[in-house]
């Protein structure tokens, strides 16, 4: 549907995978969109993840079949719509004999390797831990394990290059913009919003509104539609460590707990282990979520029960924390409440509100929005986006290597990691970050590493980088590797 000036057929608050995600799909077939993001994109839960995209091997103890189900399904899909940021990757459970029985853990892994229409990834296998590498640097009384395929993912480039594409396609992609109020009236939304270092507020006007702000939809509820008694949503704090490499190889492993939680240690940008996650009950009044001393302590306890080199707090070199949203259906712990969606529409005027979901479904919950949108307002295009890249995935899944070697080719005065790093981020697209670029002096300021100033400018100009904080933590993770001085340095950039 056409756009008439500041009138949109959709209104999206909130710029994480949800939102994004819809507003791609939203554009793509059709409607007029616009989404408002009151800070970065991705600055909340959507870059705090544990970087997977799985179907949940957890979730069948509690039943949740068809969300386990949906999500086996979409690792595949999202896998090839985004090759370069999405890698497949071998889960190693060891067998805790103290815990889950082997038939039990062999019978969760036969019904993940059958429901979910398993077409590239590998199935489970068993493990003697005793002469497998992956047994090295586990304590020797853990003899045999479990190992099975899920994704890795990148997720705050996922929502970026969602955010991408939906531009591309001409949804309008405002980042700190906050809305301010919305009400309801002659069938359609007066909805105002004001921009971050604007003092005055502006008004647009929207046929539906979708509600997708995360942690943060309650208080929407609350201070922009003026409602009140909201308890939708349960919070629920997820920390993660991150040290030096523990291991060699290019495998995750995967640690029960006696607390029936999981633990997940995972290879991470080349030099480190990831290790996480938490479930912490957090309230918006706590303030930016942050790893506590006691969940600090918990996944090194965990972790240290299975490697034979314990993991120290000293051994810690960043830690990172995000609040998950999940909607309050009651569970009596948190690990026990649903990671499932659910979405709500108001009965009386035309809005929709997310409440929980994970990264790993976000497309599909996204195709259940437009089903909801369909019945407000008119009826605009069918599923499309199953099949289609993201910005810099128009390549063959496991082609990372030779899409490294085609670009170290065209530009033959890239070191070899840099060029890989940079195909690992952009994809295809890094190709147009590059352009006309003969040699590293084009690439302007070196700011540490191998970030360069053409890179940081293609961010800002494409990808809505306004801080040195979003070039080093969201658009690349370069920043656990800077010093305060090279910090400082790329600040200066952003004035």
């Amino acid at each position: 549907m056409r756009q008439a000036d500041n009138h949109y057929n959709i209104l999206i608050i909130g710029g994480g995978i949800n939102g994004c995600g819809i507003a791609r799909d939203a554009v793509g077939r059709g409607y007029s969109v616009c989404l408002c993001e009151e800070n970065d994109l991705a600055g909340g839960t959507s870059s705090a993840s544990t970087k997977l995209i799985h179907g949940g091997l957890r979730y069948l103890e509690h039943y949740e079949f068809r969300l386990v189900r949906e999500s086996l399904m979409e690792r595949e899909v999202i896998w090839k719509m985004a090759p370069h940021i999405v890698k497949p990757l071998r889960f190693v459970l060891p067998h805790h004999k103290g815990l889950r029985p082997k038939w039990l853990l062999r019978l969760g892994l036969f019904l993940y390797d059958y429901i979910g229409g398993r077409k590239l990834l590998p199935a489970s296998t068993s493990v003697d831990l005793r002469s497998d590498e992956v047994g090295k640097p586990l304590k020797p009384e853990f003899e045999t394990a479990f190992e099975y395929s899920d994704c890795w993912v990148d997720d705050s480039r996922l929502v970026i290059m969602n955010a991408m594409d939906a531009a591309e396609r001409g949804a309008d992609i405002r980042t700190h913009t906050k809305v301010l109020s919305a009400r309801y009236e002659d069938g359609k939304w007066q909805v105002t919003i004001a921009k971050a270092g604007k003092s005055k507020p502006k008004t647009i006007t929207a046929d539906l509104i979708v509600n997708a702000a995360g942690p943060w939809v309650d208080e929407v509820l609350r201070n922009v539609f003026g409602m009140n008694n909201i308890d939708n949503v349960r919070l629920v704090r997820g920390s993660h460590i991150v040290i030096k490499k523990k291991f060699q190889h290019d495998k995750c492993y995967i640690f029960q707990n006696a607390d029936d939680r999981i633990v997940f240690a995972i290879p991470y940008e080349d030099e480190y282990t990831l290790i996480g996650t938490t479930d912490a009950e957090h309230s918006l009044e706590d303030g930016k979520p942050k790893i506590s001393r006691e969940e600090t302590k918990y996944l090194c306890k965990l972790a240290s029960d299975y490697f034979k080199e314990p993991v120290l707090e000293s051994d810690i070199v960043w830690a990172y924390s995000g609040v998950r949203p999940l909607y309050n259906d009651g569970a009596s712990a948190a690990q026990e409440a649903t990671r499932d969606y659910v979405l709500v529409k108001d009965g009386s005027q035309p809005l929709i509100n997310i409440f929980g979901g994970k990264i790993t479904t976000y497309r599909k919950l996204a195709e259940s929005m437009m089903v909801d949108i369909a019945s407000v307002i008119k009826e605009c295009g069918a599923p499309w986006t199953k099949e289609t890249h993201l910005p810099g995935g128009d390549f063959a899944v496991n082609g990372l290597e030779q899409e490294a070697t085609k670009l170290k080719s065209k530009y033959p005065f890239l070191e070899t990691e840099h060029a890989a790093r940079l195909v690992r981020t952009y994809g295809t697209c890094a190709t147009t970050m590059l352009g006309e670029a003969a040699e590293v002096a084009d690439l302007g300021t070196c700011f540490g590493g191998d970030l360069y100033q053409l890179e940081v400018e293609y961010l800002k100009k494409y990808e809505w980088a306004r801080s040195a904080e979003d070039v080093l933590f969201r658009r690349t993770k370069l920043g656990i590797k800077f010093t305060k001085k090279q910090t400082t340095k790329l600040a200066k950039l952003f004035g």
